[in-house]
């Protein structure tokens, strides 16, 4: 089973990935008006915020998959600099196509602040992320303030009323669902042997740990592909 596990966490993260390609492929199809009524239902926003959870939770399980024995230096920061700066052109891209709702604060920015948050959780005891990870989940249950509406404060998920955003995924609570991935895997003991490949039988599986695998370069492209391809279509209706 430990020789799976990175290929199931890859897996995992495809599973993911095709699911946002899904997700956006009906906002899009919604959007020129091939279909109505579904992009913007509750059940679909439901499974929209189910990706995002299941992105965050996987960072966690990734840090100690990477670093839980031995925290890797240029690594880290490479990886972190790779997603930062793929959310900064993710925000510059909307802002030009989309000003009135552009990403300020999305999945890959909310990734790159719980990567730093959930680097001081690598050491201690599961149970300490866990805890932690529950709380962060649940302050903004009870702590919701107009003062925090702009911008440049809404990010942090304590705001009343954030700024329209076509993708809003704040610190609070989802650095939370990040945290629950590290006390999970280290529950799991992932991590604890370095493992660079795994075979397995079902060829289904192996496809989706490919997606898993370049999942970034996914998520980055995926939009301007179909879009090229939907907004010509739709002008013919």
């Amino acid at each position: 089973m430990k020789k799976n596990r990175l290929l199931i966490v890859d897996a995992a993260r495809g599973t993911a990935i095709a699911g946002v390609v899904l997700f956006h492929l009906v906002w899009d199809l919604e959007f020129t008006g091939f279909i109505s009524g579904v992009a913007f239902h509750p059940l679909w926003l439901v499974f929209g915020r189910s990706l995002a959870g299941s992105f965050m939770f996987l960072a966690g399980v990734s840090l100690v998959l990477a670093h839980g024995v031995q925290f890797r230096t240029t690594t880290y920061f490479r990886r972190l600099g790779v997603i930062v700066a793929a959310a900064m052109a993710i925000t510059i891209v909307t802002f030009l196509v989309f000003p009135g709702a552009f990403v300020y604060f999305g999945i890959l920015h909310s990734i790159a602040i719980a990567s730093l948050i959930g680097v001081v959780f690598l050491r201690p005891p599961a149970s300490v992320s866990l805890l932690t990870g529950l709380v962060m989940m649940a302050l903004p249950w009870f702590v919701s303030l107009s003062a925090f509406d702009p911008r440049w404060l809404a990010w942090i998920g304590l705001s009343a009323n954030p700024p329209l955003s076509n993708d809003f995924v704040p610190v609070l609570p989802w650095a939370g669902v990040t945290l629950l991935g590290i006390a999970f895997a280290k529950v799991c003991d992932v991590g604890l042997h370095q493992v660079k490949s795994a075979s397995v039988d079902s060829t289904f599986l192996a496809k989706l740990a490919w997606l898993g695998r370049h999942s970034l370069a996914i998520y980055l492209l995926h939009q301007p592909v179909m879009l090229a391809i939907i907004v010509p279509l739709s002008r013919l209706l």
